[in-house]
C-alpha cells in the first residue's frame, strides 16, 4: 500500500483548489495511507487561525484521514528536513507544492504528489 506524507502547503493547495480529495487520491494512488508530522499540523493550525471563516483548512477532516507520525530524531528540527528524511527512509510519497522541497525530493528520487491547475492530483516521480 502506498504511503503519503502530507506537507502543509500541499494540504492548503488541496483545500484552496476545491477538488474532491478522496476521488483524486483514488485516481492517482488507489487507497494510500496518509501521514502527518506534528510540525506540519502545528503549521496548518497557525495558517488556519489566520484564514477567514469560509476558507478554513478542514483540519478535523485531515486528522480523521491521516495518522500522526513522529520524525526520526536524526532528521533535525526543520519541517522540510523531517519530511525529506522520513520519505527517504520509509519510501513515502510527499504531497507538496513547495518548489524548494520538490527540488530536494527529486534530487533524492522521492516521488511527489502535487496539485495541478486543473484541480487534480498528479504523481511526479522525477524531473
Amino acid at each position: 500500500m502506498q504511503q503519503v506524507l502530507i506537507d502543509a502547503c500541499g494540504w492548503v493547495a488541496v483545500i484552496d483548489s476545491g477538488m474532491n480529495f478522496d476521488s483524486e487520491l483514488r485516481t492517482s494512488l488507489g487507497r494510500p495511507e496518509l501521514f502527518l508530522l506534528p510540525k506540519v499540523m502545528e503549521e496548518l493550525q497557525r495558517l488556519d487561525a489566520l484564514r477567514p471563516r469560509g476558507k478554513k483548512l478542514l483540519l478535523q477532516m485531515l486528522e480523521m484521514k491521516s495518522s500522526e507520525i513522529p520524525p526520526r530524531s536524526e532528521s533535525g528540527s526543520h519541517t522540510d528536513d523531517q519530511l525529506l528524511d522520513l520519505a527517504k527512509t520509509s519510501g513515502m510519497i510527499v504531497l507538496t507544492v513547495d518548489v524548494q522541497l520538490k527540488r530536494r525530493l527529486f534530487e533524492q528520487t522521492i516521488p511527489v504528489l502535487e496539485v495541478t491547475k486543473k484541480k487534480c492530483l498528479r504523481l511526479v516521480e522525477g524531473l
